[in-house]
């Protein structure tokens, strides 16, 4: 199964809704949806909790989301005059010109960034033994940098843990990989010579396998939390349908996205919408999980902060 281009309206899925769809989703959302699912939570009937997540989730971190006009991370790729946002991500035309994505690749990289308190809640989930598996699009590395450990994270757009040559697949050293990108000089395949990439998933390459776990997964859970996505990149778009239809989806984003914008709704669909960090912070505070997860937030920060020396260090020593 590949990665496929964008579904639907690229702005906005709300342009396409009927007149009555968009009434409805216009209406604020009371806490009592957030609250029922917490109660849920609270009565012990919530177990196998399956989290997906795209790139709204970190844009607290820092890290740009990819559409929002003026501030998405393809808008700040205008100055390459690229033919369309996502050819950004077409394996064809980065062996033509890598320079776009590299470019944007040097943003991303684990490291630059810290984890923010979404991706802690994501892995108190994981605390509390409620995670059945987190399902991101993000290539950001913040999930598994909070703590979130690797059995319980699909990165279903691949990750830069690895890299790889794009023609012959032979792979290469990640850190090699990385240096070069960040020092502006494109890794080149000793195999091949052609150019070598992270492996980061691109439109019309194979899903990582891990992916395929979704078909165990999603039966099984008994909540679906979607957060920070938009729903447009298929087929990880589909993935919130495949829940069974009993089973309680929350939605927390900052506006009506895919299946959540239909009318009539599942009749376990929950929808709050507003700044995602609020939302979760929210969700915490009802749980009366906020002491906790700061708490691990403070522990896990001292390990990020010691790991990026020992890092840097390393490299100095190189050098």
């Amino acid at each position: 199964m590949h990665r496929s281009k964008v579904v639907g309206d690229k702005n906005s899925s709300d342009s396409q809704l009927s007149e009555q769809a968009q009434c409805c989703l216009r209406k604020p959302v009371s806490q009592s949806g957030l609250e029922a699912v917490v109660r849920l939570i609270k009565l012990g009937r919530c177990k196998n909790i399956v989290v997906v997540a795209g790139a709204g989730i970190s844009t607290a971190s820092g890290i740009p989301d990819f559409r929002t006009p003026g501030t998405g991370l393809y808008a700040n790729l205008e100055k390459y005059n690229i033919p369309y946002p996502e050819s950004i991500f077409n394996i064809d035309y980065f062996s033509n010109d890598p320079l776009p994505f590299f470019s944007l690749a040097k943003s991303l990289y684990p490291g630059n960034h810290r984890p923010n308190y979404i991706h802690y809640f994501i892995r108190m989930l994981h605390q509390k033994g409620l995670l059945l598996r987190m399902y991101t699009q993000n290539i950001d590395g913040l999930e598994k940098s909070c703590g979130i450990p690797e059995d319980k994270l699909v990165e279903a757009h691949g990750s830069f843990a690895t890299a790889s040559c794009h023609l012959c697949y032979t792979p290469y050293p990640a850190q090699e990989a990385k240096e070069a990108i960040m020092n502006d000089k494109i890794p080149t395949c000793s195999f091949c010579a052609a150019t070598v990439k992270p492996d980061v998933v691109f439109f019309g390459e194979d899903l990582p396998q891990k992916y395929f776990l979704n078909t165990e997964d999603f039966p099984k859970a008994d909540l679906l939390l979607v957060m920070g996505t938009s729903l447009q990149i298929e087929p990880f778009a589909s993935l919130v349908n495949t829940v069974r239809p009993s089973v309680p989806r929350l939605l927390l984003n900052r506006n009506a996205v895919g299946s959540f914008t239909k009318v009539p709704l599942r009749k376990k669909d929950f929808i709050e919408l507003g700044n995602l960090e609020d939302l979760v912070r929210t969700f915490a505070q009802l749980l009366d999980w906020n002491e906790d997860i700061e708490e691990i937030m403070r522990a896990q920060e001292t390990v990020i902060s010691n790991a990026s020396f020992c890092q840097q260090s390393e490299l100095q020593t190189r050098s």
